[in-house]
């Protein structure tokens, strides 16, 4: 359910909305959405990706623009107010997402390259979505897009900015993208999206901050083995995922969230390096 490269040719439509999806802080396999959209090897259209986003509480209207200036103008509104958009592209024979716009550019999850995570200006992004009708006297130049809006009250989302996209295709961080699904849906376990009611609240990312020395300091006590610096990267990690997302916790929640992040700390390093018995009865030798 992370951020990585479709298998097959045919499988861009349930990537691209797994990937809308995620920006919403819904967490979805390709597996499930192929099943639910009806996905075959011709493909998935927009009527079998609405049903598909239906089932996990979104709807996916089709927006028809025909001109460039409109399109771009459409396309723009809505990923401000933090809605991906399904585009597709490529004369209409392959879906990508759209999920941020930052001066003049536009991130893409396009799962049929190998990084993912693409920015294009417009002309390059104008020149794959554009659509043209057959060459007669009605023919039309048409853009369509395909807004990611959950029901009711508003959920989370993620702000990729330019910055966070260029960090995540860094060669280092390719692990953090695979698994971005596993790392959030820990974190949302934990937390909420900003703006809670009633009482105060602390940014998770600030959270793991003020205390990533005390848990890397207890985890290498505790086990003795552990590599500081992979934990401290699995810490950096839960800070991008939680600051993506705006996460929070309420502060006096904060033991708490202390004993649930050390509890995955534990379980992380005894998965990865291991770990001796605790507690076994030491034997004793009878003296005769």
């Amino acid at each position: 359910m992370g951020i990585y490269k479709q298998p097959g040719k045919w499988e861009c439509g349930p990537f691209a909305l797994k990937h809308a999806l995620l920006m919403r802080g819904i967490l979805a396999s390709e597996w499930e959405i192929t099943r639910l959209a009806g996905t075959g090897p011709e493909g998935t259209d927009e009527a079998q990706l609405e049903r598909a986003a239906a089932h996990y509480g979104c709807d996916l209207p089709t927006i028809r623009k025909l001109d460039f200036d409109a399109a771009r103008a459409e396309l723009i509104k809505y990923l401000h107010h933090g809605n991906p958009c399904l585009l597709c592209v490529d004369g209409w024979d392959h879906w990508v997402t759209a999920v941020h716009e930052e001066k003049g550019q536009f991130i893409i999850l396009d799962s049929e390259k190998p990084e993912v995570i693409v920015a294009l200006d417009w002309p390059r992004l104008e020149k794959l979505w554009v659509y043209h009708e057959a060459d007669d006297e009605t023919a039309r130049t048409l853009f369509d897009l395909h807004p990611l809006i959950p029901k009711g009250r508003a959920r989370m989302r993620a702000r990729f900015s330019l910055e966070r996209a260029a960090c995540l295709r860094q060669p280092d961080n390719h692990g953090l993208a695979q698994l971005w699904d596993v790392y959030a849906e820990d974190l949302i376990a934990l937390c909420r999206a900003a703006g809670p009611r009633g009482g105060r609240s602390l940014a998770l990312g600030e959270f793991l901050r003020r205390h990533e020395e005390m848990l890397v300091d207890q985890l290498d006590t505790w086990h003795g083995q552990v590599e500081r610096s992979a934990a401290e990267q699995v810490l950096g990690r839960m800070r991008f995922v939680a600051d993506t997302y705006g996460l929070v916790i309420r502060q006096r929640d904060e033991k708490r969230t202390i004993a649930a992040v050390s509890v995955i700390l534990a379980l992380w390093s005894a998965g990865e390096f291991g770990v001796a018995p605790l507690y076994r009865k030491v034997p004793v030798r009878k003296l005769r």
